[in-house]
């Protein structure tokens, strides 16, 4: 229910997104966006990593 954006929705957060950044700051706050999008998926990868040698390591004792 809530996963599912529909074009409808997606014109309706770029429009507010341009008219409270502006324009010519849009690019620089997609960019930004993403580099923090891509630091959260890598924390979060590199904790599940952690998380599952830990359990390895649990269940062979």
């Amino acid at each position: 229910m809530f996963g599912r954006i529909g074009l409808l929705e997606m014109l309706l957060i770029a429009v507010v997104l341009v008219v409270i950044i502006g324009p010519k700051n849009l690019p620089q706050a997609a960019k930004t966006l993403g580099r923090g999008i891509t630091e959260y998926r890598k924390t979060t990868n590199e904790l599940k990593e952690s998380l599952d040698i830990t359990n390895v390591f649990r269940s062979k004792k």
